[in-house]
């Protein structure tokens, strides 16, 4: 599949450029410091398969917090709703992302699958015997929703969180204490990590993006890849808690289903129409890509995108 380059998409981009120079690369994550602040693009892919962008929508990026709407996604299909929600609840936080505060303070299950506690409580209910077979597992229905894409992890970026992941060893041993997580907690970081270094494009993320706005179908090929419920219960928590502490006024300003990583990345779902990858490695500092939500922002303005 390719995109068509799209004049209106290239102006957009270069005036949200400008807020590029206000954020930061991540750097706690070594491998993530190569990036260029300066770099931003973006794929909008429409159900009926074609396809606009602007810039350099070929560069591969990891999934890093993107992949908890999708490991979500398939710990429902895997366990059930009870089973996800007697580990993990429904509620947004004004906390950072990997913050240990409310585990810390009130013994309680994290808050909701985007944040680091969340997600690696759901991670934690992925089936399979081993960590290699649950990786494959996530990979594979990954592929199948970014169209059946030669799609793997990269064992650099993976390894560098590994070796890094302190915090989220904090959290996964508060969460061992209480029962949330039961197995190994090396292994569930192995795991994590690699989920986390999952590498695609901004097509790849726009595609997937579709999946959601058309409630689990792929609308390409009419293949109900995951059920409705499930698909609707990620848009929900894309809205509420997709954008970190920062998804309220996100909420008002853009007002569509969203999720970031600190690579850059931004996948977004706009019910019905289309889904949308970018890529915009600057961040500001609640860790969201500083030009993508400016352009995102640009862009509901300019296409009536809100849902509310």
């Amino acid at each position: 599949m390719e995109c068509s380059s799209s004049e209106e998409l290239k102006q957009l981009v270069k005036e949200a450029k400008k807020q590029t120079k206000f954020g930061k690369v991540a750097d706690y994550i070594p491998a993530l410091k190569k990036s260029s602040p300066l770099d931003l693009s973006v794929a909008i892919y429409h159900p009926d398969g074609i396809c606009i962008s602007a810039g350099d929508i070929e560069q591969k990026i990891t999934l890093q917090s993107i992949s908890k709407v999708l490991t979500l996604a398939l710990a429902l299909m895997d366990c059930g709703e009870e089973c996800v929600f007697n580990k993990v609840g429904y509620e947004p936080t004004g906390d950072p992302y990997n913050s240990i505060i409310k585990l810390e303070t009130s013994h309680a299950k994290p808050l909701n699958p985007m944040i680091n506690a969340g997600a690696l409580a759901v991670t934690h209910l992925i089936k399979g015997a081993s960590v290699k077979e649950r990786l494959g597992r996530i990979i594979e229905f990954i592929r199948e929703l970014a169209g059946d894409k030669e799609i793997s992890y990269s064992a650099e970026v993976a390894q560098s969180e590994f070796e890094t992941s302190h915090l989220n060893r904090s959290l996964c041993y508060f969460m061992k204490q209480d029962g949330i997580i039961e197995e190994d907690v090396e292994d569930l970081l192995e795991l994590y990590t690699k989920q986390c270094a999952i590498e695609m494009n901004c097509l790849d993320l726009a595609r997937i993006g579709l999946i959601f706005a058309m409630d689990g179908r792929d609308s390409v090929t009419g293949k109900a890849i995951m059920p409705v419920h499930v698909a609707r219960l990620c848009k929900t928590f894309m809205v509420t808690c997709g954008m970190y502490n920062a998804s309220g006024e996100f909420a008002v300003r853009v007002g569509i289903p969203a999720k970031s990583g600190v690579s850059g990345g931004i996948m977004g779902a706009v019910p019905n129409r289309f889904g949308i990858g970018i890529f915009g490695p600057a961040l500001d500092k609640r860790g969201n890509s500083i030009g993508g939500i400016r352009l995102l922002e640009m862009m509901s303005e300019r296409y009536k995108l809100s849902i509310f």
